[in-house]
Formats: structure tokens, C-alpha cells, sequence
């Protein structure tokens, strides 16, 4: 009774109100009509938003799959009080709000006299300056570095699974580490590179706060754009269109990756 009186019944109530009409003087109309929808499919600018919104969630998926794979596997090899020290180190992040961790961000990018591109043109990793604000680049860069404890300890909790015996009989029998890394590890903690793929994607694509802040009013996604919508144009009906699509879009994204991953590792999952 709980889920269906805190989740459903709101859901219910945000996809009735995605049929409804608004007019900016009569305001909400409790009509059934298709006028959003058919906005939301005609105009370029919401298939935009949205590609715009997917494509920022799975470059920070990539990135977080890179560094946070390889983290997971150092971690796992740790031992005594420097494995728990790190795992704090991992998992403090998450104990900290997203929006502080946002807006240490963008004291960091700064602008042109940012930390970061001051760092990076000390080092002679860039010769100019730039542009982290109000640009997807900062937007990803923020996104990966607020989702990276997930894919972390999806990848820990697979590597829990994983005898460390068998990479050192394929040691004597004479693998070097990198074909260890590629042929044995790889393989039995892709289950939790994908889980944790799956995670960051989902939360990625329906993040608010740090878009919001990092990205600003010049770079939209699905989430802000609903946000504007509700409480900007007070456009209720067009707001409640595009949460529900994004969310029947992320919906069917992770059913049908979650039914491929069991499929594909259908052993690792009895």
C-alpha cells in the first residue's frame, strides 16, 4: 500500500496530467488531449534535449567504466587497514549532497582562471583555457565524478566472486598481467561493469542538479527541461510529457539491458 500510495498513484497522476491542456491565460485544462505528445514529436528542439541528454549519460557511463573498473581491481587487492581506509575514501562522496559536490565543481572550473585549467596549462596539457561552465564537457566531467562510486562497488562486489587463485595459477602457467587482466579478469567482473554501466546511465540521464548547476539555462536536458516547464512557464501538462517519456525511455533502456546482461551471464547469476 506504501509503493502504490508514494509512487504509483503520483505516477499515475503525472501521466494524466501530460493529456491535459494549459493555455496561458485559462490555464490548466482537465481535457484528454494529444496536444503535448504531438508537440513534444514535432518540434526539433525536445529530440535535442533528449539526444543531448542520453549522449552526456553515456559519456559519463565510458568514463566512469574506465576509471572506475580499474579502481574496483586496486581495491580488491588491497589489504588490512589500507583497503578500509580507500573504501571510506570511495564511498565518503556519497555522504556529502550532490549539489555541494556540484558546486565544488564549478568553483573548480571557474572559468578561464579555474583550478583545473590552471593546473592543466602549468602542466602543458593545453596551451588555452577551457571552456568547463555551461559546456557538456563540464557537465560530464561533474556527472562522472558524482557516479563513480556506483560503478566502484559493482565492480567490488563482482570481484568478490572472483577467486584470486586462478590469476596466479595462470601466472605459473606462464600469462603475463596484461593477458591475466584480459583473458580472466575482464570477463567474470563484465557482469559488474554492465550492472554498474546500467546504474550510472540511469541516474546520468535523470540527473538534475548537477546539469542544472554545471550546465546552467544555456545547456538543457530532460530533466531541467521539465523543471523549467513546471515551474518557469508553468506549463504543467508539456512538463508532465516530457518526465514521463524520459522516463518510459529510461525504463525501457534498463529492462532491456538488465534482460541481455542475464542472458549473456546467465552462470554468474544462479
Amino acid at each position: 500500500m506504501l509503493f502504490v500510495a508514494v509512487v504509483l498513484i503520483p505516477l499515475a497522476m503525472t501521466v494524466l496530467l501530460s493529456f491535459n491542456d494549459w493555455g496561458q491565460y485559462k490555464g490548466i485544462e482537465q481535457v484528454f488531449i494529444l496536444k503535448n505528445w504531438r508537440e513534444i514529436w514535432e518540434d526539433d528542439y525536445f529530440l535535442e534535449m533528449f539526444l543531448r541528454t542520453f549522449r552526456i549519460a553515456v559519456l559519463a557511463t565510458l568514463i566512469t567504466a574506465l576509471l572506475g573498473a580499474p579502481e574496483a581491481y586496486i581495491l580488491n587487492r588491497m589489504q588490512g587497514r589500507w583497503k578500509g581506509f580507500f573504501l571510506l575514501v570511495i564511498l565518503g562522496p556519497l555522504l556529502i549532497s550532490v549539489v555541494a559536490r556540484t558546486l565544488g565543481w564549478a568553483l573548480l572550473f571557474g572559468g578561464a582562471n579555474g583550478v583545473v585549467n590552471k593546473a592543466l596549462m602549468s602542466l602543458g596539457v593545453i596551451g588555452a583555457p577551457i571552456p568547463f561552465m555551461f559546456t557538456e564537457t563540464g557537465v560530464v566531467v561533474a556527472l562522472a565524478h558524482v557516479m563513480m562510486p556506483f560503478m566502484v562497488l559493482s565492480v567490488w562486489a563482482a570481484l568478490q566472486r572472483v577467486d584470486p587463485q586462478i590469476e596466479n595459477v595462470a601466472m605459473s602457467l606462464g600469462a603475463g598481467h596484461a593477458t591475466i587482466l584480459r583473458r580472466i579478469v575482464l570477463p567474470q567482473i563484465m557482469p559488474g561493469i554492465l550492472s554498474g554501466a546500467i546504474i550510472v546511465f540511469s541516474l546520468s540521464a535523470s540527473a538534475f542538479a548537477t546539469p542544472s548547476i554545471i550546465g546552467g539555462r544555456r545547456l538543457k536536458v530532460a530533466a531541467t527541461l521539465a523543471y523549467d516547464e513546471f515551474l518557469n512557464t508553468l506549463n504543467w501538462p508539456l512538463g508532465a510529457a516530457v518526465a514521463v517519456l524520459l522516463l518510459v525511455a529510461l525504463v525501457l533502456i534498463v529492462v532491456g539491458s538488465n534482460a541481455l546482461i542475464e542472458r549473456r551471464y546467465a552462470e554468474v547469476f544462479r
